[in-house]
C-alpha cells in the first residue's frame, strides 16, 4: 500500500505581496499529479492548513477543487484535516457528499472519533483524523483537568481506543517539541503550543503538518512532510518534497522523500548595489525566481527597488546590512532569542525594568490566568 503525505498547502498565500497561486497551481496540477500518475498511492493525506486563511480567496478554492477532482477520478481516497490558518466550517462544507467519493474531512474536533478503514488486497489501515486542537476545544468533552497542550492531545487520543495489534496512522496538525521551525509559520512565544512526541506512541505512523520544514521527531514514524512550496526566505536551504510512505505489514512501513520542484525558485542575494547590477554577476543566475537582496553599501541608494526589478523582476524583498543597520539592532535590543521567552518571563521582564522589582507570586497567578485566556480564544 502507497501513501502520499502532504500538508500546509496554504492555498491563496501572499509572499511579500507576490501571490503564490500560479506557483501553487503548477506544484498540485503539474508536480504532484505527475508524482500521482507514476506511484499510483491508494491515498493522499493532507495534514491541515489547506487554505492560507479562513476565508480563502475563489481562485485558491478553485484550485483546490481542480485538485480534489483529479484525485476522484483516478480512485484515490483523500483524507484532509483543518489546521489552524483553517476555517472548519468553511472546509468542511459538503463533506459528506465528499464522503461518497472518497474524500473524507476533519476539520471541527469531536469526543467521538472513529477511523476510517483504508484497505488494499492484503492490508487493512486505520485512519484517524484529528484536527488542529487547543485545549479549550477538549475541555469541553470532559471532566479531566487539562493544562497543557500536551494534555489536550492526551487525553483526545486515549479517547480514539486505539487498537494497538492493528496497523494505525494518526493526522493531527500540531507543534511538537523539538522540530524546527520556519519564519512562515505562526508560532507561540514560549512554545505554549508546544506538544510532545510521547503522545503518539500507540501509532504506527504520524502524519503531522504545522511546520513547513520536512522533518522527523524523535523516530521517523512521526513526520511532517512541510509545504510543498518555500514561503519564507528562512526555508531557502530546505528540499521540498512529498512525503510517501510504503506499507507492507504491522511494523513495515518505508518512507521515501519525491523532490518537488517548483516553477520559481526562493533564493537570497548579498552584496553591493553595483556588483549585484553587472551582468558578470547575474547572467548564470535564473533571474524570474522569487529574490530576497541584502545590500551591504554603506549609503542607501535612490530608487533601489525600482531598478533592481528590472534585472530581478520577483524581488521580494530588500533590506541593508551595514555599519547603521547593525547599530540601530544594537540600539533597541532585538535578540533573536527573545521570541523563545515564554509570555511570563517576557512580562515579568518587563515589569522589573519599570517598576525595579519582579511581580509579586499573586500577580504571577493572576497575570497566567489571563495569558491563558487570550492565547486560547485568540483562534478558537
Amino acid at each position: 500500500m502507497k501513501i502520499f503525505h502532504l500538508s500546509d498547502l496554504h492555498l491563496g498565500k501572499t509572499v511579500h505581496e507576490f501571490s503564490m497561486l500560479e506557483d501553487q497551481r503548477h506544484i498540485l496540477l503539474n508536480v504532484i499529479l505527475e508524482a500521482v500518475y507514476q506511484e499510483h498511492p491508494d491515498a493522499v493525506f493532507i495534514s491541515g492548513d489547506v487554505f492560507d486563511r479562513h476565508i480563502p480567496p475563489a481562485e485558491a478554492l478553485n484550485l483546490f477543487d481542480d485538485f480534489l477532482t483529479y484525485l476522484v477520478q483516478q480512485e484515490i481516497k483523500v483524507y484532509i484535516i483543518s489546521g489552524n490558518h483553517d476555517s472548519g466550517e468553511r472546509l468542511s462544507f459538503g463533506a459528506r457528499m465528499f464522503e461518497k467519493s472518497g474524500v473524507y474531512f476533519s476539520s471541527t474536533y469531536k469526543a467521538d472519533i472513529s477511523p476510517y478503514i483504508l484497505t488494499d488486497e492484503t492490508l487493512s489501515v486505520n485512519i484517524y483524523l484529528l484536527p488542529f486542537i487547543k485545549p479549550i476545544h477538549v475541555r469541553r468533552h470532559t471532566d479531566l483537568e487539562i493544562k497543557t497542550y500536551s494534555d489536550a492531545l492526551k487525553i483526545a487520543i486515549d479517547k480514539l481506543g486505539v487498537d494497538k495489534t492493528q496497523i494505525n496512522i494518526l493526522l493531527a496538525h500540531q507543534f511538537v517539541t523539538g522540530a524546527l521551525i520556519s519564519d512562515s509559520e505562526e508560532m507561540s512565544i514560549g512554545g505554549l503550543d508546544n506538544v510532545d512526541a510521547e503522545v503518539f506512541e500507540d501509532f504506527d505512523y504520524v502524519a503531522l503538518g504545522h511546520l513547513h520544514r520536512p522533518q522527523y521527531i524523535l523516530k521517523e514514524s512521526i513526520r511532517y512532510a512541510g509545504s510543498p512550496l518555500k514561503y519564507s526566505f528562512s526555508e531557502i536551504g530546505q528540499d521540498k518534497s512529498i512525503t510517501m510512505l510504503t506499507i507492507t505489514e504491522k511494523n513495515n512501513i518505508s518512507v521515501e522523500m519525491i523532490p518537488l520542484i517548483p516553477k520559481r525558485n526562493m533564493c537570497q542575494l548579498r552584496g553591493r548595489y553595483d556588483e549585484l547590477r553587472s551582468k558578470s554577476y547575474y547572467q548564470n543566475l535564473n533571474r524570474d525566481d522569487y529574490y530576497g537582496i541584502v545590500l551591504t553599501d554603506e549609503e542607501d541608494k535612490g530608487n533601489v527597488i525600482a531598478n533592481l526589478r528590472v534585472i530581478y523582476p520577483n524581488l521580494m524583498h530588500l533590506s541593508y546590512d551595514n555599519t547603521r543597520t547593525r547599530t540601530t539592532s544594537n540600539v533597541l535590543g532585538l535578540n533573536a532569542e527573545t521570541t523563545k521567552l515564554s509570555p511570563m518571563k517576557l512580562f515579568n521582564e518587563f515589569y522589573t525594568e519599570q517598576n525595579g522589582q519582579p511581580i509579586s507570586e499573586q500577580q504571577r497567578e493572576y497575570i497566567s490566568t489571563l495569558i491563558e485566556l487570550v492565547f486560547e480564544e485568540e483562534t478558537i
